[in-house]
């Protein structure tokens, strides 16, 4: 199996599963009425063109390449034909702190630097050497892969913000999802925005995978709850339920996911069986803020993070993984679907460093 095609196993027995037929779109006045399934595909998207851990770590120092040069550009001026001391070492955690790597990471890196080389010229290769083992002695225990279970439907609840790219995750997990056969639903629970609803019918029609919605507006918990029992009348393998992610009233974003959280233990006392986070790198400090908030609303059982290429300041993910031991089961480094791919921790912290490959 292929680095890419490891983001999707399952712990029991996988059964062959056919297509979802083409189901007739039909909008539904009511909440109360039955959300019709739109129109899917008869054939599964072709698989991704695997791909070898050489080229993913290219384009993943590609994709890090931001907080990489940031880093690494200044460890190189701090440290060339310079003396190990005081100023040189508050200059490096300064560094550090700027790429959101947080304190008690940029410390440990620090401690680690200086142990035993004070007052003494230090490479700057060497220090991005221990820089990527300090970072990826961190990443390695949250280096999960995701795995679903042999629960039928596998019902996955994904949160995080508005902007975050959920919605967009959540149509790339299930294009890898159908490319790997199995039987796949979104249910467009973020009633509250017409587009992220027009998202998920865009990607369950390009993918061949059946999309529950109802009007904008709608009650969110009543459609999550329609939308299980239709994956199990129809042998769905995985359920994907999308939701709102407004942190401007942090109550009613509480009390709207215990809502649906509750509803879906009503058709499956085991469920939600996994609760995805996906935070946007680039929002920096305020990803820390949103991984506290959902992880104690939600539950969260895994994080994904995306847009790692558009910011200067990856190291975010390193103090999140830090602080909430979160597993991180993927990583995002571009738009198109194989920029998503299983986090390696090893890698990560070798193309953060501006390292090559191990």
């Amino acid at each position: 199996m292929s680095f890419f095609r490891k983001l999707f196993t399952r712990s029991g027995p996988r059964e062959a599963q056919e297509a979802p037929p083409p189901a007739a779109e039909e909008a539904v006045a009511e909440p109360v009425a039955a959300p019709e399934p739109h129109p899917v595909a008869e054939e599964p998207p072709p698989a991704p063109e695997p791909e070898s851990r050489s080229g993913w770590f290219s384009r993943l120092s590609e994709g890090l390449s931001k907080s990489s040069r940031s880093i690494t550009g200044s460890i190189t001026s701090i440290f060339t034909k310079k003396k190990l001391d005081k100023a040189t070492l508050q200059d490096l955690e300064d560094v550090l702190l700027q790429a959101d790597l947080g304190l008690p990471m940029a410390e440990r890196i620090v401690k680690a630097v200086s142990a035993g080389r004070y007052d003494k010229e230090i490479d700057p290769e060497e220090v991005k050497r221990i820089l990527a083992a300090e970072v990826a002695q961190v990443l390695k225990p949250v280096e999960v892969p995701f795995t679903f279970g042999a629960q039928k439907p596998f019902i996955i609840l994904v949160v995080g913000v508005n902007g975050a790219g959920k919605t967009t995750t959540i149509g790339k997990l299930g294009s890898i999802a159908r490319a790997e056969g199995h039987k796949v639903m979104f249910a467009a629970c973020d009633t509250f925005r017409a587009a992220a609803i027009e998202q998920l019918n865009v990607w369950g029609g390009r993918i061949g995978a059946k999309v529950m919605s109802r009007p904008t507006g709608a009650d969110a918990s009543g459609l999550a709850y329609d939308a299980i029992a239709e994956a199990k009348a129809d042998g769905t393998d995985i359920l994907f339920i999308d939701t709102a992610g407004r942190l401007q009233n942090k109550q009613y974003l509480m009390d709207e996911l215990d809502k649906i959280v509750r509803v879906i233990k009503k058709q499956d006392e085991g469920a939600p069986h996994a609760v995805l986070l996906v935070l946007d790198a680039t929002t920096g400090q305020n990803a820390m803020a949103q991984a506290d908030i959902f992880t104690k609303v939600a539950g969260v059982t895994g994080l994904i993070m995306t847009k790692l290429d558009g910011t200067a300041r990856g190291g975010i993910l390193v103090a999140i993984a830090e602080r909430f031991k979160i597993p991180v089961h993927a990583i995002g480094v571009g738009e198109k679907i194989e920029d998503l791919q299983p986090f390696d921790a090893e890698g990560f912290a070798r193309a953060i460093a501006g390292l090559e490959e191990a």
